[in-house]
Parts: structure tokens; sequence; C-alpha cells
């Protein structure tokens, strides 16, 4: 009502001095008697008015603050989710099996020829009878060809066995070389591991495929008058583009074999078992851990309060301009009275 009996005093200023006089008139046989009344209202008046300015200003100050500490945290955000999207983090998830998908031991070996191959369970090797003669050849093999995929000139032989499958049981494969000379002063045979007997036996074309394992997967070796057990593990890595790469890790020991042939030989045996690790298989893959909707739920809630804020420094600023021009309206009018 203040604000309205202001605004309509300064549309019609002429209309206020023509009854300022009666007012005066009329209200000088109020307040000249009492000269102590006169002079305190005012001052009462001006000290609430300055403590609600004060009050004002501090709590603009207060909301402005505000709007610098969302306007940094919009910017932190955002550099957050930035430098996440530049740098993922890598997932390891573990699945228990009861059989692995038979995976492919391609041996090269050489001059060396191979005596027996068994499967056995429950870790349970019995002695041999007869070693460093043939023996049974109870798994299944195929022996390939192929040219090397770095020279494309040597020809290379490889002997590809099935590997174990049944991990509950503890199946693995027991292999026995021998040579029966060599011109070096160390002896051994190379091999690799591939994921998947079946889709070389499947495949079309084999010598193509194996060019293709030796030139993904690492070799290794086991030498001659040790008995190397292997341990396999499967690790799968998801990648960007949605492809599945698999690679294998191994745990190796040796253990020296004491030749108890009756008569000494110049030839070697080679004595290596392959069995898996456990029934886990690792999958390994990237994932981004920034989360859009988190972000942009969060976006939403500095920006709508940084709009409250700057709507209520807006209101608070034009409340303040009002305070001071109803006072200077009034400071008038208690100037003109006097007078």
């Amino acid at each position: 009502q203040l604000s309205e009996d202001v605004e309509r005093a300064s549309e019609n200023p002429t209309e206020e001095r023509e009854g300022g006089m009666e007012v005066h008139e009329d209200s000088s046989s109020v307040i000249l008697p009492d000269g102590e009344l006169g002079t305190t209202t005012p001052s009462l008046r001006f000290s609430k008015t300055c403590l609600k300015n004060v009050f004002s200003v501090i709590l603009l100050f207060i909301y402005l603050l505000l709007m610098a500490v969302a306007v940094f945290l919009v910017y932190q955000t955002i550099s957050d989710f930035r430098e996440k999207l530049k740098h993922p983090v890598m997932s390891v998830t573990y699945k228990e099996v009861s059989l692995y998908d038979a995976p492919g031991i391609a041996f090269y070996p050489g001059r060396a020829r191979l005596l027996s191959c068994k499967h056995h369970y429950y870790d349970h090797i019995p002695p041999l009878i007869n070693p460093g003669q043939p023996g049974d050849i109870e798994c299944t093999t195929q022996r390939i060809n192929y040219t090397d995929p770095f020279t494309n000139q040597t020809m290379k032989y490889a002997l590809v066995v099935q590997g174990p499958r049944d991990v509950k049981k503890r199946e693995l494969v027991f292999l026995q070389f021998h040579l029966n000379e060599t011109d070096q002063d160390f002896s051994a045979i190379d091999y690799l591991l591939f994921s998947s007997f079946q889709e070389f036996v499947s495949s079309p074309e084999k010598a193509k495929f194996m060019k293709d394992c030796e030139s993904s997967y690492s070799s290794w070796k086991f030498s001659a008058g040790f008995r190397t057990w292997v341990k396999m593990s499967l690790v799968k890595t998801k990648e960007e583009d949605g492809s599945e790469t698999v690679e294998f890790k191994q745990e190796t020991s040796v253990v020296n074999y004491i030749d108890q042939r009756t008569k000494p030989r110049s030839d070697q045996l080679f004595f290596v078992v392959f069995e898996w690790k456990d029934p886990f298989i690792q999958t390994v893959q990237d994932i981004i851990t920034a989360n859009p909707w988190n972000t942009i739920a969060l976006l939403c809630g500095i920006f709508l309060a940084l709009f409250k804020a700057a709507d209520f420094a807006k209101l608070s600023v034009k409340w303040m301009i009002k305070i001071r021009r109803r006072h200077l309206k009034r400071t008038r009018q208690v100037t003109n009275h006097i007078s």
C-alpha cells in the first residue's frame, strides 16, 4: 500500500504541493506540541531501513558466492567427464566353467618323434613302463606343413594335438618325445597354444589358420631331460570395436627326469604335461566410468540453482532500490513539513 501511495504521489506532484499546506497546517497542531515524538519516529524508521539494507547486501553477497561455487562445480563436472571419457578403466570378470573348449597345442618337434600321448585324470600319471620306446597315442593329432608367416620362404612342420577339456576331473595330457641325436649343446621343442582345436579341424585352410595363430600367439619351449608341467589359464579381451581376442597365461614347473635305462644312451627324451590351472575364464574389457545421465542431472541442478540465485539477486536489488526511494520520499516529506 505504501508503494502504491508513493507511486501515486510521484505521478501527481502538483496535487501534492497544493494539498501539502493543508496537511501541514492540519498536522502542525498535532506534531508541534510534542517535539520529542516528531524527532524520534524518523530515526527509528531510518535505523530499521538501514538494518534491512545491510541484511539485504549481506544476503546478496552470499548468493553471489553460491553462484561462483555453482559455476566452479559446472566447470569441474564437465572436466571430470571429459577426463573419464579419455581414460577408461579396465574391468576384469571371472566366469566359472565345468568344460573348456579343447585348446590346440601345436608342437614344432623338428627331428624329434612323438612316442606316446595319453589323457589322464585327477593328476595321476602312472610310471612309464618302457621310456624311450614307442607307446600308445590316444590323443587326437594332426600334422600340417605351412610356410613361415615371417619369412614366407621356410617351410614349417607342426604337430597339432587336442588339449584337455574337463577341468573338474583335472584332465591332463601327457606327451613323450624322442630325439635320436642332435648337434646342439641343448635341445628343446617349441610349442604354442591356440584357443580352439575344433576351429582348426573345421577350417578349410589349415595352413592359413596356423600362420595366423603363429603371428598372433606367443610360443614357448620345453627342454629335454626334464618333465615339464604346464598349467594353462584363459584370458579373453574385449576390444572397443566389439571384437574379442584370446590369449593363454601359463605357469610352468620343471622336474628333473632320472633316466633309469640300463644302457647309457645318447638320445634325448622330452616329457611334457598340459593341464588347466582353474575353472575360471578371465574376461578383460575397458569400461567408461563416466555416466552421462548423472552428469546431465548434476548440471541441471546446478543451472537451476544458478537461475534461482540470479532471480533472488535481481529481486533483492529491486527491493533495495524501492526501499531507498521510499526513504528519500519520506525524508523530503518531513523536510517539507518542518519548513
